[in-house]
């Protein structure tokens, strides 16, 4: 019996367009992540212009492939700039995991009230980690001695952080679900033990209903917000990121203000000498 063939296809136009993408990630272009920019170009609804990470060299490749004139970068989108790589003041860092949460291609490592550091190698420079940090403990740091654009980035570094993006947002849908699949097996074994309760007279019979009420309207509240969430998910493309301190807990909170403290104090006495 002859081998079954394998039948490619060719790239879709959505597919060429990240392809010509340097895969930082970086939300600039107003889009959650390059692939549902390059979709949106796809579509007609996105310019090719919007990608300051690609800078002009970049604008010049999707001009190509879309038949369409060069232009200059949008600004509102941002500037060409040289490549820069996140740094971590270890000195300040209390460990709130914000900026392991924000960084789209897992290049920063460290655990919850633990010092963190970023593996410049895999960093892409897409600044999303120094806004949600609470102490202002990150820098970015340019890398690349003036070059910009694609002269900043190379084929096989966008490759590598797509690469990770993907396996990122895998990860991230697979312990979801896991997690919630943990929360409906644990609600269901509530109800099923509710349900199992002797019930000794009427009044016992009325508590344990309402047991199970409770029970039931949390599990179908679980259901609604996991549906949400998948609907957002396929009209973002991804995961939405803590911005600022709304995620952050008390002790954390405390942690900051002890910080912002101590800088206080150290700036006084610079003053004072």
């Amino acid at each position: 019996m002859p081998p079954l063939s394998v039948v490619s296809f060719p790239p879709s136009l959505a597919d060429q367009l990240e392809d010509l993408l340097p895969q930082t990630q970086c939300t600039k272009c107003g889009y959650p992540a390059c692939r549902p920019y390059a979709e949106a170009m796809a579509t007609g609804d996105a310019a090719h212009n919007q990608c300051p990470p690609g800078g002009m060299d970049g604008v010049a490749r999707l001009a190509s492939l879309l038949g369409k004139p060069i232009i200059p970068l949008n600004p509102a989108n941002g500037i060409e700039r040289p490549r820069p790589v996140a740094v971590i003041d270890e000195t300040l860092c209390i460990g709130c995991t914000l900026c392991i949460q924000a960084c789209p291609v897992d290049a920063i490592v460290g655990a919850a009230k633990q010092m963190h550091t970023v593996v410049p190698a895999l960093c892409t420079g897409c600044d999303l980690c120094v806004a949600p940090c609470p102490v202002d403990c990150i820098a970015m740091v340019d890398v690349t001695s003036g070059r910009t654009g694609w002269a900043a980035w190379s084929r096989e570094q966008a490759d590598a952080a797509r690469a990770r993006h993907e396996f990122r947002t895998s990860r991230l849908r697979r312990e979801k679900e896991e997690n919630d699949a943990r929360l409906a097996a644990k609600a269901a074994a509530k109800l099923k033990a509710v349900e199992s309760e002797p019930a000794l007279s009427p009044e016992e019979r009325a508590a344990q209903d309402r047991k199970k009420a409770i029970i039931q309207a949390a599990m179908e509240r679980a259901r609604l917000q996991k549906e949400k969430m998948a609907a957002m998910a396929t009209a973002t493309g991804a995961a939405s990121r803590p911005t600022g301190l709304d995620d952050v807990s008390a002790g954390v909170r405390k942690q900051i203000a002890d910080v912002n403290h101590k800088m206080e104090t150290q700036a006084r006495a610079k003053d004072k000498q």
